[in-house]
């Protein structure tokens, strides 16, 4: 269930081309990278800023001649750091033990329409339905270097930019790939993901 959430594909493309309601957070979660590599790669200013159809280089390499000149990004000045693990709070109520997803997620099962919450404090950067497998998918950026997301959501109580405190409602469950209402969770770490079962609280 939910395998396409996760995992490294067998073949990664060199160049990705921004498509309408992309944003950068979105096209490294997608590609599994790091956003500020990304950033970096592509000499993207600090506002992280991206055109449709502009050529995103995915790999280390000379920005491709299509792609606008940006200004390297700065070096990154005193960046709240990434919340402890004892600052994490489910993100929903489980009606089972969570579910290991392949590729570092879990899938908590639950009833259709009980609210999903912030994990932690950060800001939402992204929020739609553009990435294939994740249904409406909200990540919360927090810290200079964690992204955790919450996929198969439905009416969003947050949008995108909004600054969100740990434990805050950000939308409602929703069904995934099998039409059961769950909620897949996932957190990552410099664009890799994690056990999210590292920083979640012991479930009682």
């Amino acid at each position: 269930m939910l395998a396409s959430c996760g995992g490294v594909p067998a073949y990664t493309p060199q160049t990705y081309i921004v498509r309408p309601h992309d944003t950068l957070y979105s096209i490294a979660w997608r590609h599994d990278l790091d956003y500020r590599e990304l950033a970096r790669w592509n000499r993207l200013g600090p506002d992280f800023r991206i055109e449709v159809g502009q050529i995103l280089l995915l790999r280390p390499g000379r920005p491709p001649a299509a792609s606008s000149p940006r200004t390297a990004v700065p070096e990154a000045a005193a960046a709240p750091a990434s919340p402890p693990a004892n600052a994490w709070v489910w993100p929903t109520v489980c009606a089972a033990a969570p579910r290991p997803v392949p590729g570092g997620g879990i899938l908590l099962l639950g009833q259709l329409g009980q609210p999903i919450r912030a994990a932690a404090a950060g800001r939402v950067v992204y929020l739609g339905n553009g990435l294939r497998g994740y249904g409406n998918l909200i990540i919360i950026k927090h810290g200079e270097d964690m992204l955790s997301a919450y996929a198969h959501t439905v009416e969003p109580t947050v949008r995108e930019g909004q600054q969100v405190s740990a434990g805050e409602q950000i939308a409602r469950m929703g069904t995934g790939a099998h039409q059961i209402p769950a909620l897949y969770f996932e957190i990552r770490l410099a664009g890799r993901p994690v056990d999210p079962l590292a920083y979640l609280p012991v479930m009682k």
